[in-house]
C-alpha cells in the first residue's frame, strides 16, 4: 500500500473560512442609499421651505393625533432634510460613520413621513418606501466590512 505524494488538502473544519461577500443588489443598492439620501433630503429641505414660508401651502388637517403648525413640521423637515443631505454625501464618499447614521436618519425620516401622511399622502408614501430601501440597503450590503477586513 502506497501513499501518493501529492499533498492532500486539509479537512473543511481546518482551512480558514473565506470572506462572504454580501449581495450584489445590496452592494450597488449602498451607492443608490446615497443617492436616494441625498435627493431625500434635497426634497425635504423643499418640502420644509414651503411650510415655513406659508401655512397655506399644505392641507389643514383637525384633530390629528400628531397635529402640528405646518411651520413646525417645515422645520422638521427642513433640518432633517439638511442632515440627510449630509449624510447621502457621507455613503457616497464611503465615510464608515455614514453607513450607521444614514440607518438611523432613514428610520427618523420613515417615523417623520408617516406622521406626515395626512398632509402628502402620495410623498409619504414614496419617502416611506425610500426610506425602507436605503434601511435595507445599508444593513445588508457586507462589502465594507470584507474589504476591511481583507486590507487588515
Amino acid at each position: 500500500m502506497s501513499q501518493s505524494s501529492t499533498p492532500q488538502p486539509p479537512p473543511a473544519a481546518a482551512r480558514p473560512a473565506e470572506p462572504r461577500p454580501g449581495s450584489p443588489w445590496a452592494a450597488g443598492g449602498t451607492v443608490f442609499a446615497g443617492v436616494l439620501l441625498f435627493v431625500d433630503g434635497v426634497l425635504g429641505v423643499l418640502k420644509g421651505i414651503a411650510g415655513i414660508a406659508s401655512n397655506d401651502v399644505y392641507a389643514r388637517i383637525n384633530d390629528y393625533v400628531f397635529k402640528f403648525s405646518v411651520t413646525s413640521w417645515g422645520w422638521i423637515h427642513l433640518i432633517l432634510g439638511v442632515v440627510l443631505v449630509l449624510v447621502g454625501l457621507g455613503i457616497l464618499k464611503g465615510a464608515a460613520w455614514a453607513r450607521g447614521a444614514g440607518v438611523a436618519l432613514a428610520s427618523l425620516n420613515l417615523i417623520a413621513n408617516f406622521m406626515w401622511l395626512p398632509y402628502t399622502p402620495v410623498w409619504a408614501i414614496v419617502t416611506i418606501a425610500i426610506d425602507v430601501f436605503v434601511i435595507w440597503a445599508l444593513c445588508t450590503d457586507r462589502s465594507g466590512r470584507d474589504d476591511r477586513a481583507r486590507s487588515s
